[in-house]
């Protein structure tokens, strides 16, 4: 190496010692500058919430909130309409009245009823169920529901949607899912109303009789993977048979039912129409009763006994009843006859079931009535004696405790479910608000804005 490229070397070699110093002295800065303007992750989202019910069940609304939501979660609830950091997603809903998903606790996302119910039944296949069942889901989100319990109806396409939508993969409601139901031969829930030949293609095996076959029935719900069992107590209005709404089970069958769904960690919520078939399945020990028509004071003695909860569906009871009335009905007469006995009689029983102290949470049947028209029921509960407010409780804080998530969903809180509703206008001060909701947040994901 010559003297001249020495010379060459030694100064890149000092420029590059200079260099590094001046980078080691700068790091320090560079720190300082980022923890003063810190970036967001990818995944926090800032709502400036201008009302904000966060917990139902106090009543309480909250003014010009922020709520911070990361990895679809709440993270924090602060005062003011905070800036966010670089990075994040701000949600405006200064103009709204902000609050809890909303928790439909008895739907049939795979089918709704029409004209062509009955053809449906022997024409459309699983496949067809649950293509039907996402595009439902879709309308049920979209409507401010972002948790049901699907109660009976083809168990594969729901069980296949509820992974489905867990998994992030289709558009829906977190779905609770019974895997069908449990039902007596004959009764309803069985494959009534066509020729004897095609019942065995058409009926579930959750349809049993005696106490050790509906054991059976209760642990093959399970093993398909039932997160709450079904059954139907009592004759139903739907099912194409002049059976009556009167107790279809025997008293050991129901014994059974409910021993074998507690002991394998499950609750048991049974279709009631008939006093007698509500109140021996109370006395059995179930957990909850959807529809409730007859009940009586026996009734409401018992659920509060249980700690038991009424789901009234009024609006399943308003449909078939404006439906059976119609002159071109699309009801078959068995049907007819008991939608005009029964659907009547479902407003003043929740008036009495209320006012004696009975836990609500809020169901519809829909499926009976459209996708998407659910939030009608709120009308109808106040029309039965509630409040606003406590219909929409019924809807939040009572239907996560009726499924024990209270953990999870049914207030805004940290560390809860991020699922958060909007609507324009004070559903407190007119409940009619819910029917038109703006904007839809499920586990931290907006749907609809």
């Amino acid at each position: 190496m010559t003297s001249k490229t020495k010379g060459i070397g030694k100064r890149f070699g000092l420029i590059a010692a200079v260099a590094l110093l001046t980078a080691c002295a700068s790091v320090p800065a560079l720190i300082a500058t980022a923890q003063q303007t810190p970036a967001a992750t990818s995944a926090d989202t800032y709502i400036h919430a201008g009302r904000l019910l966060a917990d139902p069940a106090s009543g309480r609304v909250l003014t010009q909130q922020t709520i911070l939501v990361r990895d679809g979660k709440i993270v924090s609830i602060t005062a003011g309409y905070t800036t966010a950091p670089r990075g994040a997603k701000v949600v405006d809903l200064k103009s709204s009245f902000v609050m809890p998903g909303l928790i439909d606790s008895h739907v049939h996302l795979a089918s709704e009823q029409g004209p062509d119910s009955r053809i449906n039944g022997f024409l459309k296949t699983e496949s067809d169920a649950a293509i039907d069942a996402a595009g439902f889901a879709r309308i049920t989100l979209e409507a401010g529901f972002t948790t049901v319990a699907d109660l009976g109806g083809p168990s594969e396409s729901i069980l296949a949607l509820r992974s489905g939508i867990a998994r992030g993969v289709v558009p829906g409601p977190r779905i609770i899912s019974a895997a069908g139901g449990v039902s007596v031969h004959g009764g309803h829930g069985d494959a009534n109303g066509m020729p004897r030949d095609l019942v065995p293609l058409f009926r579930g095996n959750g349809v049993c009789s005696g106490a050790d076959d509906c054991a059976r029935a209760v642990r093959e719900r399970v093993r398909d993977g039932a997160d709450i069992i079904k059954i139907t107590a009592t004759g139903g209005v739907l099912s194409n048979t002049a059976a009556g709404l009167g107790q279809q089970f025997t008293d050991a069958e129901l014994a059974a039912i409910v021993q074998a769904a507690h002991s394998m960690g499950r609750k048991v919520t049974a279709h009631a129409h008939g006093a007698d078939g509500i109140n021996s399945f109370l006395k059995a020990g179930g957990d909850s009763i959807e529809h409730g028509t007859y009940a009586n004071d026996e009734s409401a003695s018992l659920f509060k006994a249980n700690g038991a909860y009424l789901i009234p569906t009024l609006l399943a009871g308003d449909f078939v009843a404006r439906e059976a009335a119609k002159p071109d009905s699309f009801l078959q007469p068995a049907q007819k006859a008991k939608a005009l006995e029964a659907g009547p009689k479902m407003q003043d029983m929740l008036r009495r079931m209320h006012a004696a102290g009975v836990k609500i949470a809020f169901g519809t049947d829909t499926g009976v009535s459209a996708h998407g028209d659910n939030a009608q029921e709120f009308a109808l509960m106040v029309g039965a004696g509630m409040t606003p407010l406590q219909t929409i409780q019924a809807a939040t804080v009572n239907a996560a405790d009726h499924f024990s998530l209270t953990a999870e969903i049914g207030s805004i809180a940290p560390g809860k479910i991020a699922d958060i509703i909007a609507v324009g206008g004070d559903p407190l001060a007119n409940v009619r608000e819910l029917e038109s909701v703006d904007f839809v947040m499920a586990k931290g994901t907006v749907y609809k804005q």
